[in-house]
């Protein structure tokens, strides 16, 4: 006499050891992306604990040379428009702009277009010909501002505040990024 054949085990068994060898093969490809290869997560993070300067992300957000001559913070008019929902915020980051050299031009709430409708730090936003300069310029004083051109006539520069805008770069950072900006030869290579 025979042991009667369970189809159902045998089919269990097939469909247990592919979903077994499905999952082994998906955490190879997530080990192989954590530490292999450049560019990973893992790289990134290490970088930011060994540089003091943050590592991949701070080199990422490093201000670009720009191609011409940068004009002064003092050349520039910067309008500054709040799209948060937190009072008094375009006045308090004019102020603190005005207190670093620029002029200010309008101070209130964000175009409907942008109002409560701007995630990250901030939106840069000028003319076309800013683009190489004055926006890079405004750019060293808010970290992580996206920055944009419209067709507008005038040289006024917009600070849009977005959702995550805690406050402006730090003066001395702002500087210094103003100052390698300018020259950047001066620009120390990466160690990390």
């Amino acid at each position: 006499m025979r042991r009667p054949r369970h189809r159902r085990r045998i089919i269990l068994g097939i469909v247990a050891g592919a979903c077994v060898l499905g999952l082994a093969g998906w955490g190879t490809v997530q080990l192989i992306d954590v530490f292999g290869g450049k560019g990973s997560t893992a790289q990134a993070a290490q970088d930011s604990r060994h540089c003091p300067e943050g590592g991949a992300a701070s080199r990422a957000n490093a201000p670009q040379p720009a191609a011409g001559k940068l004009p002064a913070p003092a050349a520039l008019t910067v309008n500054v428009y709040n799209a948060t929902a937190r009072p008094g915020l375009a006045k308090h980051t004019a102020d603190e702009l005005k207190k670093r050299g620029f002029k200010i031009g309008k101070v209130g709430n964000a175009p409907v277009a942008y109002d409560k409708k701007v995630g990250g730090a901030g939106i840069l936003l000028g003319p076309k010909a800013a683009a190489d300069g004055p926006l890079k310029v405004l750019a060293t004083q808010l970290a992580g501002a996206q920055q944009k051109t419209d067709d507008r006539a005038s040289a006024d520069l917009d600070l849009i505040i977005g959702g995550t805008f805690k406050e402006l770069t730090a003066q001395q950072d702002a500087a210094k990024a103003l100052a390698l900006l300018a020259h950047p030869a001066q620009q120390p290579a990466a160690k990390c």
